[in-house]
């Protein structure tokens, strides 16, 4: 699959490149992919999502009006428009006229009307987009016919159900764009309809500038459903813990910013000033999500919209929201790290493109095993969201100033590279010591249907280098445990991995010896991994330290509440490639531990010994990365058999296709068996019969985990120091005390 000429070898540096990179991604579409009359866009390829294929179709056509519009706000009038008019008005112009056609009842290709819970809502915000953004293209310059009918089609969202979430926001800016543009008469109606909207997105709000994208499940509401779940057996409820890239640039942070810009000042002036001010808060952590050469964290659903994820930062560009923290205080600032994350994506997109230059759906490279069912062809140009840049004309302040660099981590205090986001609940971690960019995320889950949602949201650590796995299957190589910790109870035949969970703790982790202790932010999140609750984890999460900047900690407590017959664990750290980058190979195994680990010299999996290794470390080009565990501590109670539990680490090869970036991907895994010493010998034979797992049984595991991020040049660097000073976890004062006296140690409550 080529790259596409004119975003993947774009320097992306200025309006002029950005404009360029715009006309590259909306030229396949223009060439081959309309509809005969006009109004319907399809990229073709043969799937499909759960709603009608004609609304599959209108995403094609209005998704891209986040560029159309865009452009025609920013070039009115100026050099670049009549130097480069005519090529714009040829990309553009199927827009301006399909818009007509679309919207006409009376027409073969008419969009439909929008019905309760309609894939035509989410459209329609885009639509009005365009209308506001270019109402002098988009409407003013239509037949008074064909503007009767714009307004018709929008119209249509009054009054209908929308499920209560992002949602809401499209009808809240087609509503916006009937307020400026369908006159007085329907003023009263629309304005009743936006305040109970907006009423309801508020009622998302958590702290700091972040809402959940949804309702939070509070811990009144858990119990209740824990009791509800006494009493019939099953759990019911739709509401989770959900707060990813809809939270800020895929839709409420963009869309708050975009009804700042369009006219919200006229609907309600003191919420526009709220906004704007959730904007700073907003922007003071979210940075953290985008490493220094662009990368974001990919973490939750939708990620086939790729660059969508730096929305915020073009929002906020074209909001021009004064008094903005550092690191975006300044224009230059933004335009940093909008243009930064749009070279990583033209660096990385050597795959993302079909032959015909339309984009795949997929993260780096074309995948289905992690598109949502509401991902047509079309829905992947949801990314030119953060195209809106190109709004702003050449002498805004945004594109005339310089770009600055990414925070400098280094200086003053380093533990400024760590920092705690309260709302969505996660420990960013960019360490100025370490070479690593990743986030610790205990505390999410979405409970209604999604695919491959324990994946998406569960899993305890997200990385901008070494993106996560999704599931192909039930087995274990297919359920890709990166950063997970899967049980089976059932001599490893099915798996249960991390999802629903209790409300996440923080609390202050000391790092001794105490006459140079510092102290650290963990997090603690209790889960049980079957609704029976028969087996309960309280897992501790803790993030790098200035004195292991490469690592962080993971502590599992097991408890067992009601006896089984056996105890499985499979727990991975971060998956990178499985394949050696000089011919394609697989990356093997070293018959020996290498005294000396060297990124750029080997591709090879390192392990101290094959049967019973105690860690092991994978590198390749993208970088090293590894598990060790600590001796597991295991407690049987006073009645019943007692328990042995035996312990590895090894390379776990998973299915083709599960990392997002990685197409053959290979993961570092410690692995722990526990089975009853009375019933043990005779499992093979009947293990239904066999000596169980008493109730009261724990199990404590420390696994600690390893990644290094290579450079990207071809230079060497020596990591074995890196890799063989690996953490030390003691547990209460006491033992603290006295193992401090061999060297620094986490110290975790007793256990």
């Amino acid at each position: 699959m080529p790259p596409l000429a004119g975003f993947s070898d774009n320097p992306l540096r200025t309006r002029a490149d950005v404009v360029r990179a715009t006309l590259a991604l909306l030229r396949p579409l223009q060439q081959s992919c309309f509809s005969a009359g006009g109004g319907r866009v399809r990229v073709p390829v043969a799937t499909g999502a759960h709603f009608d294929e004609t609304a599959a179709q209108l995403e094609g056509f209005a998704r891209p009006l986040w560029a159309v519009g865009s452009l025609l706000e920013g070039a009115g009038g100026s050099e670049e428009k009549k130097a480069s008019g005519s090529e714009e008005k040829d990309v553009l112009g199927p827009w301006i006229r399909g818009i007509a056609v679309g919207t006409d009842p009376a027409h073969a290709e008419y969009w439909g009307d929008i019905a309760d819970m309609d894939q035509r809502m989410v459209e329609s915000e885009i639509v009005a987009y365009a209308l506001l953004s270019a109402p002098d293209h988009m409407f003013h310059g239509q037949t008074a016919q064909v503007q009767a009918n714009v307004l018709a089609w929008l119209r249509h969202l009054g009054g209908k159900e929308m499920p209560p979430t992002n949602w809401l926001w499209f009808r809240v800016m087609a509503n916006l764009a009937l307020l400026k543009l369908g006159g007085e008469d329907t003023k009263e109606a629309v304005t009743e309809q936006m305040q109970d909207d907006l009423a309801k997105l508020d009622s998302f709000y958590l702290h700091d500038g972040w809402s959940s994208d949804g309702s939070w499940l509070s811990a009144e509401q858990q119990a209740a459903e824990d009791k509800e779940f006494l009493l019939k057996g099953r759990r019911d409820t739709n509401v989770g813990r959900q707060v990813d890239y809809y939270s800020g640039s895929f839709a409420i942070q963009f869309s708050q910013l975009l009804f700042c810009r369009y006219g919200g000042e006229a609907v309600d002036s003191k919420r526009v000033e709220r906004y704007r001010d959730m904007a700073r808060q907003f922007g003071a952590s979210f940075w953290r999500y985008f490493d220094a050469e662009g990368a974001a964290i990919p973490f939750g659903r939708s990620l086939t919209y790729r660059f969508a994820c730096a929305g915020f930062f073009a929002a906020l560009a074209v909001a021009n929201v004064e008094d903005m923290p550092a690191p975006l205080h300044t224009p230059g600032a933004i335009k940093g790290f909008l243009l930064r994350h749009l070279r990583w994506w033209a660096a990385h997109s050597a795959d993302m493109f079909s032959v015909d230059g339309t984009l795949t759906i997929g993260w780096e490279y074309p995948n289905m095993y992690m598109a949502e069912d509401y991902n047509s062809p079309q829905s992947v140009y949801w990314c030119l969201k953060t195209l809106i840049a190109v709004a702003l004309r050449e002498d805004d302040a945004f594109w005339a100033a310089e770009e600055e660099p990414y925070p400098d981590l280094k200086g003053g205090n380093p533990r400024k590279g760590i920092a705690l986001a309260s709302a969505p609940q996660q420990i960013l971690c960019n360490h100025p010591a370490g070479q690593h960019h990743f986030m610790l995320s205990p505390g999410q889950f979405v409970a209604w249907p999604l695919k491959a949602a324990h994946a998406k949201y569960c899993k305890f650590a997200y990385s901008s280098a070494f993106p996560f796995s999704v599931p192909t299957g039930p087995l274990i190589q297919q359920l890709v445990p990166d950063n997970t910790l899967a049980l089976s109870r059932d001599g490893r035949e099915t798996w249960a991995v991390k999802w629903r969970c209790d409300p996440v703790t923080f609390q202050t982790i000391q790092v001794a010896p105490s006459t140079n202790a510092t102290a650290v932010t963990a997090a603690t999140v209790r889960w049980y991994p079957w609704a029976d609750r028969g087996v309960q984890i309280d897992t501790t999460l803790v993030p790098p330290t200035d004195a292991w900047p490469d690592w962080h900690v993971r502590v599992h407590r097991v408890r067992v509440n009601k006896a089984i017959p056996m105890l499985h664990t499979v727990e991975g750290g971060f998956a990178g490639p499985g394949r050696r980058s000089s011919d394609g190979s697989n990356i093997g195994l070293l018959p020996t531990a290498s005294t000396r680990l060297v990124l750029g010299e080997t591709e090879e999996v390192l392990s101290n010994d094959d049967n019973d290794s105690s860690s092991v470390v994978i590198l390749s080009h993208a970088g090293a990365l590894g598990v060790a565990i600590d001796k597991p501590v295991l407690r049987s109670p006073d009645s019943g058999a007692a328990a042995s539990v035996t312990a590895r680490c090894a390379a776990l090869k998973p299915d083709s296709n599960t990392s997002l970036a990685f197409q053959r991907s290979l993961l570092p895994a410690a692995y722990h068996d526990v089975l009853s010493s009375s019933g043990s010998s005779s499992i093979s034979n009947d293990w239904q019969r066999a000596g169980s797992i008493a109730a009261g049984t724990e199990l404590v595991l420390a696994t600690k985990v390893f990644a290094v991020k290579a450079s990207g040049g071809k230079e060497k660097t020596d990591i074995t120091g890196r890799w063989t000073n690996q953490p030390r976890v003691v547990f209460g004062e006491q033992e603290a005390a006295v193992e401090a006296t061999a060297g620094a140690c986490i110290v975790l409550p007793a256990c």
